[in-house]
């Protein structure tokens, strides 16, 4: 008889990984051997992601050559822009992304073959093209066309451009950039390990990361940063935290963007977000927001003891950049294909597969009954 693991998978250890590493008691996150904390001020989302599947910072002259390569990737198929086209402005973002990147996974030109030559080719395309696929969600929605990329600009000042027809400053395209760099890779959370566990069965880097869009869009991974910014519009005002959070404990309902299974200490993340969130609402004449999401924050942790984790204030710079809310975990996906790519390379690197077992808790030695006599 086998032990039995916790619920969740708790406290297990089912791999290894270089990519990340995470000390939850002392609130560290490494990627590649860098701190968090020495990453976000300092690097970009690329770079980053370069760090990450290359296991060293690149040079400049690499760093250009990488952002320009994946630049000149950034046009979907036009078979996916129909695609998105067909499944109607009413769809969810996160749906429509699924869709976006499984049709890009039929037409893409390296999808029988999971060579490590190919799978890096796919990566790139995959980086590259999912702020298209999302730019053009936007745009559909809307009625409009979808723009096509321009690879003379930046990774996230094209994104801007697609997806509102007009560039972004200088200083919101930074912003959205460090937001990708910090949800990068976060080590085998709910959305990499189901990219895991479907590259374990050599299955195609596309369909891994269809997983991980799927397992990103439920709310209690990637679809908490829009539950925290609509729990803040409920609350409405600084002054109504108390009665709404008292009547909430009342209610045991989930507070969205506070706590986490892995970080008993404040998320590394959300200091780097709260920062932002200070400067970008006070920016957007915004001061309010940001008062309330403090003011929410305090009761909670006093009431509690519970802290926010990357969600809740990536929330706020998202609403201070004028992001709808229904976009905010798309922006996640964004940001965590260069991880869930990343481990899809090193599951194929190294592949066994993924095959735990479970407790059986049903019944046993039941008779059969012919249907007549039921």
């Amino acid at each position: 008889m086998t032990d039995t693991a916790g619920k969740g998978l708790e406290g297990i250890v089912v791999s290894q990984t270089a990519l990340s590493f995470i000390d939850g008691l002392k609130g560290v996150l490494v990627y590649r051997g860098y701190n968090i904390h020495e990453l976000a001020p300092n690097a970009g989302f690329l770079e980053s992601v370069y760090l990450l599947w290359n296991g060293k910072l690149p040079v400049q002259a690499e760093l250009d050559d990488f952002c320009a390569e994946l630049a000149a990737k950034r046009q979907v198929a036009p078979e996916t822009l129909r695609g998105l086209a067909d499944v109607g402005p009413d769809a969810v973002p996160m749906a429509a992304l699924r869709t976006g990147v499984s049709l890009e996974g039929i037409f893409d030109p390296d999808a029988r073959d999971n060579s490590p030559d190919s799978n890096l080719r796919k990566a790139k395309r995959l980086v590259a093209r999912i702020p298209t696929i999302i730019a053009a969600i936007n745009r559909i929605r809307q009625g409009l066309d979808p723009i096509p990329p321009d690879p003379s600009l930046s990774h996230c000042a094209d994104f801007v451009r697609m997806a509102n027809g007009e560039e972004g400053t200088a200083e919101a395209v930074a912003a959205l950039d460090r937001t990708l760099l910090l949800y990068l890779d976060h080590g085998f959370n709910a959305s990499t390990f189901a990219c895991r566990v479907i590259a374990a069965t050599m299955s195609d880097m596309h369909s891994a990361v269809t997983g991980g869009v799927g397992a990103l869009r439920g709310e209690l991974h990637g679809g908490a940063n829009m539950r925290a910014m609509q729990t803040l519009r409920e609350i409405g005002s600084k002054d109504k935290v108390g009665p709404w959070l008292e009547k909430a404990f009342a209610e045991k309902r989930r507070i969205m963007g506070f706590g986490h299974r892995v970080y008993k200490t404040e998320d590394p993340r959300a200091t780097h977000l709260r920062a932002m969130s200070e400067v970008l609402t006070q920016q957007a004449g915004q001061e309010d927001l940001f008062q309330l999401a403090r003011e929410l924050e305090e009761q909670v942790v006093r009431a509690k003891g519970i802290l926010p984790n990357v969600d809740y204030y990536c929330a706020t710079v998202y609403h201070a950049l004028g992001i709808p809310i229904d976009l905010y975990t798309p922006l996640f996906a964004m940001g965590r294909v260069g991880g869930w790519t990343g481990h899809v390379m090193e599951q194929h690197a190294d592949n066994r597969l993924i095959r735990p077992r479970a407790e059986y808790t049903g019944p046993m030695d039941l008779t059969w009954t012919p249907i007549d006599e039921r």
